[in-house]
């Protein structure tokens, strides 16, 4: 199995309740379309200031709580 690394935005939306993605991406000053694909996996590359951002935004101090390593299927990894 191969590991990747995931953006848990639909949980922090629902943890920190903010309304949509939409709301996030407009109080972290990120570009909706960019969260959108971080959300949904189709960006590869992380912008650790996104990240940054999130956090201090939502007043998170340990990026666990934003990213997650978890194992996915090795075929699935290679097609994206």
């Amino acid at each position: 199995m191969a590991k990747q690394v995931v953006i848990k935005i639909d949980y922090l939306i629902e943890k920190y309740e903010v309304k949509s993605l939409r709301k996030l991406a407009e109080m972290c000053d990120i570009r909706h379309a960019a969260l959108s694909e971080l959300n949904n996996g189709k960006r590869r590359n992380i912008n650790f200031g996104h990240i940054e951002r999130i956090a201090e935004t939502l007043g998170i101090e340990n990026i666990t709580e934003i990213i997650d390593f978890v194992e996915v299927d090795e075929e699935k990894a290679q097609a994206d």
